[in-house]
C-alpha cells in the first residue's frame, strides 16, 4: 500500500504560502509507516519544533489501474475520508532552502493520520464535499472539493500515468488555507459533511 499526497491543490492555500498554481497535479509519496494506527495518538517528534496540521480529503483505491483515462477515473475509487498531514515545518523549510528534496518532513511514521472512510456515493449526492477541521474545538479549516484546482477524476488519472494504483492505495487530495501548528495536549477534530470523521490527540 502507498501514500499519494497532493500539494498545492487549493488556491487559497497556494496564496497562504505564495506559492505559484501549478500548470500539473504536485505529488509525492508517504510509506505506509507513515499511517497513524486507528485510535493511536500523534506523538510529537523529537527532530522537529514545529509541527503543523493539513486537512485533507482522501480518497481510497478500489481497483487496480494504469494510465486510466479520467472519464472512467471515478470507477476506481469508492470510498473517501478525512486525513491530516503532519508536516514538520521546519525541516521542510530547510530542506527547501537548501534545494533537497523534503519528504523527511512529511513522511516520518504517524505523518498519515485518516479517519473513517465513506462511500463515496452518499457523499456526492450534494455537488460537492465539505470538510473541516477543530483544534481543541476552535475551527481553524474548512473546504469543499468544489474548490479544488485538480478534481478527483484528473488526479486519479493523472497520478496513475506514473504508478501503477493498487487495491488499498490512499490519495491525498490536498489541503486548503488555515494550517497551522500543533503542540502536546492538542486536540484535533475532523469533520466530513458536519459528521465528525477523526479525532488525534497530541501527546
Amino acid at each position: 500500500m502507498k501514500i499519494i499526497c497532493i500539494g498545492r491543490n487549493y488556491l487559497s492555500h497556494i496564496r497562504e504560502f505564495k506559492n505559484k498554481i501549478p500548470e500539473k497535479p504536485v505529488f509525492f509519496l508517504k510509506p505506509e509507516t507513515a499511517l497513524l494506527l486507528k485510535k493511536q495518538p500523534f506523538f510529537y517528534p523529537d527532530f522537529s519544533s514545529d509541527i503543523h496540521y493539513e486537512l485533507e480529503l482522501v480518497l481510497k483505491i478500489c481497483k487496480l489501474g494504469k494510465n486510466i483515462s479520467a472519464r472512467f477515473a471515478h470507477k476506481y475509487y469508492n470510498e473517501i475520508a478525512t486525513g491530516i498531514d503532519f508536516t514538520a515545518r521546519d525541516i521542510q523549510q530547510e530542506c527547501i532552502e537548501k534545494g533537497l528534496p523534503w519528504e523527511i518532513s512529511k513522511s516520518f511514521d504517524g505523518a498519515a493520520a485518516v479517519g473513517n472512510f465513506v462511500n463515496k456515493d452518499v457523499l456526492l449526492k450534494n455537488e460537492g464535499i465539505s470538510f473541516s477541521l477543530k483544534l481543541n474545538d476552535n475551527v481553524v479549516q474548512v473546504g469543499n472539493s468544489l474548490d479544488m484546482v485538480f478534481p478527483f477524476d484528473h488526479i486519479v488519472s493523472y497520478v496513475s500515468q506514473f504508478f501503477t494504483l493498487k487495491i488499498g492505495d490512499l490519495i491525498f487530495t490536498g489541503t486548503p488555507s488555515g494550517v497551522g501548528p500543533v503542540k502536546v495536549n492538542d486536540v484535533l477534530e475532523s469533520y466530513l459533511e458536519n459528521e465528525k470523521n477523526l479525532k488525534v490527540l497530541i501527546k
